[in-house]
């Protein structure tokens, strides 16, 4: 890592539309703050490693819901399916109480909410955060793993969500 950046960099503009034709799959991550269900939808969720095994997303440091699940003492990966586009829509609004109906819910193990009918579900216990840019960094150690139905995961690609077709 270099202590400068360079001269010239890519506008923002250039980026985002740069970035907008990958594809990413979608999540919703869940917690449980002084006993309120809270929870975010995030793009950019990854395996980090199998061991241990660890996963990460960023979210916007100006995210109103980060406080609450920074403050958390573990939280869910909700693996989104194809028909979930309203779900993961109204995780990523502001102003709405993203658990009243008609979403889904029921309190996992740990009693982080799992939303029922997704793909997968990794329950985690935060592992390491790190400021990078204007996001942040999360790490989590899975502690529990579980696969539901089977299916097609969510994908968001061009501003819009859609579903993933395979190749014959």
């Amino acid at each position: 890592m270099t202590d400068t950046l360079p001269d010239r960099v890519v506008d923002g503009d250039g980026f985002r539309r740069a970035l907008a034709v990958h594809a990413a799959g979608v999540v919703v991550i869940t917690a449980r703050s002084e006993g309120v269900p809270v929870g975010l939808t995030a793009t950019s969720f990854s395996s980090v490693s199998l061991d241990p095994p660890l996963v990460s997303f960023y979210v916007d440091r100006s995210s109103t819901t980060w406080p609450s699940l920074r403050g958390a003492g573990h939280f869910a990966v909700n693996v989104l399916s194809s028909d979930q586009a309203d779900v993961a829509a109204r995780f990523a609004s502001k102003g709405v109480d993203r658990f009243a109906e008609p979403t889904r819910w029921r309190p996992g193990p740990l009693g982080a909410p799992l939303l029922l009918d997704v793909s997968a579900h990794l329950v985690c216990l935060p592992y390491e955060t790190r400021d990078v840019g204007d996001h942040v960094l999360v790490v989590g150690l899975v502690a529990e793993a579980s696969v539901g139905r089977p299916g097609r995961p969510l994908l968001y690609h061009q501003g819009r969500f859609g579903r993933f077709t395979a190749h014959p």
